[in-house]
């Protein structure tokens, strides 16, 4: 019997186990060591390595636009004429027609101009084509009949010449050069339907384009640089609105041409004038050609009368039409038109001339809207 003064353990609880103490928490900075000292950007070494991998990246570069020029050269295409008919998508949903509808119209516009230009082209060269194989065995035994012509094959050697001159290296060029053709030819289908398919595609996303665009212009400047970049938009579609209509009156007057000489497929001829005086200053030449060589194959006056008229239209072109109406649509001065096309063309060809008035009036905005005003500050 346990005595009063002694603790009574009977019947009492097992004290509770102590908690085991909490992981200390691992720094992430710590947790593969101690980071050390930060490297010497003085270090000759250090200078010398970002030195040499900068212009490795730089070279990189340079060859992965190099080898991609030409399909950059499309892309650039395509997103030009999006620019230039994005006014017309603009105008269709103002209407009340949903985007996608919109496009679908622009392009099947577009597509259908192009089809016809190709109905209106394709059988008269097929037509001359068959004539002159048809015709060829007569044009031969006619030849051959003349005693002109037997005078100077027999005065000049003219049959041994030319047997000499058909030998397998010969054919071998003529079949690389029809190969060559075909590749060509292909090529610029290839080309062609890119362009119209890249093109459609960016007049579909095109607000979202800009809104990512825009997106990249920090928050204080995005109200600025959307009025600015709008305009500047404004002003390529109504460019591509001045050349289109450039080259109508172009085809306009070589069709009033061809009925009143009475050339064969007029038509056809003021549809290739007017395609090819889409092309900045090369474009109108080649369609001047192409009907002074009709006009020839027709009479030697109707030819000279072509020459006349197309050397004197041009000129009225150039310094007349050219400069008001892109004064007009562009508002840019006639000299800085003739100018930029000139500059353009002198650095990068047909693209240069294409781009270098809408190139003009949006230069011509910043520095009217931004540098002006900021040297004013000053």
């Amino acid at each position: 019997m346990s005595s009063p003064d002694e603790p009574s353990t009977k019947n009492e609880p097992d004290p509770a186990p102590e908690p085991a103490p909490e992981p200390e928490p691992v720094d992430d900075d710590t947790k593969f060591g101690e980071p050390g000292p930060p490297l010497n950007r003085r270090s000759p070494f250090l200078f010398g390595f970002l030195f040499g991998l900068g212009v490795i990246l730089a070279y990189a570069l340079f060859l992965g636009v190099r080898n991609a020029a030409s399909i950059l050269v499309l892309i650039f295409i395509a997103l030009f004429l999006a620019i230039g008919l994005n006014p017309a998508v603009s105008r269709l949903r103002r209407w009340g027609l949903p985007r996608g509808i919109a496009v679908t119209i622009v392009a099947l516009t577009v597509v259908a101009l192009l089809a016809g230009g190709l109905v209106a082209l394709i059988p008269p060269l097929v037509t001359q084509t068959t004539e002159l194989v048809n015709n060829a065995p007569e044009v031969i035994e006619s030849l051959r009949r003349s005693e002109t012509v037997n005078e100077l094959v027999q005065r000049y050697d003219i049959a041994n010449k030319v047997q000499s001159a058909i030998n397998a290296g010969t054919v071998g060029n003529a079949v690389g050069g029809v190969l060559g053709g075909a590749r060509l030819l292909f090529g610029t289908i290839f080309n062609i339907l890119t362009v119209l398919v890249l093109t459609i595609y960016f007049m579909a996303s095109f607000e979202r384009i800009k809104e990512t665009g825009y997106s990249l212009v920090p928050a204080s400047r995005r109200a600025r640089v959307r009025l600015l970049t709008d305009e500047i938009l404004t002003k390529v579609g109504a460019y591509m609105v001045g050349a289109l209509t450039i080259a109508i009156l172009a085809g306009a007057s070589t069709f009033g041409l061809a009925l009143a000489l009475g050339l064969a497929y007029p038509f056809a001829l003021a549809v290739v004038v007017a395609i090819f005086d889409l092309i900045p200053q090369i474009g109108a030449t080649l369609g001047a050609i192409i009907v002074s060589l009709v006009g020839l194959a027709s009479s030697i006056t109707d030819g000279i009368v072509c020459i006349v008229f197309f050397i004197v239209y041009q000129q009225v072109e150039n310094y007349l039409i050219y400069p008001n109406v892109m004064r007009r649509s562009v508002k840019v001065s006639d000299v800085a038109a003739l100018v930029a096309a000139l500059v353009g063309v002198g650095l990068f060809g047909v693209i240069g001339a294409l781009v270098a008035i809408p190139m003009v009036a949006a230069i011509q905005l910043i520095m009217r809207e931004v540098m002006q005003p900021s040297m004013e500050t000053r």
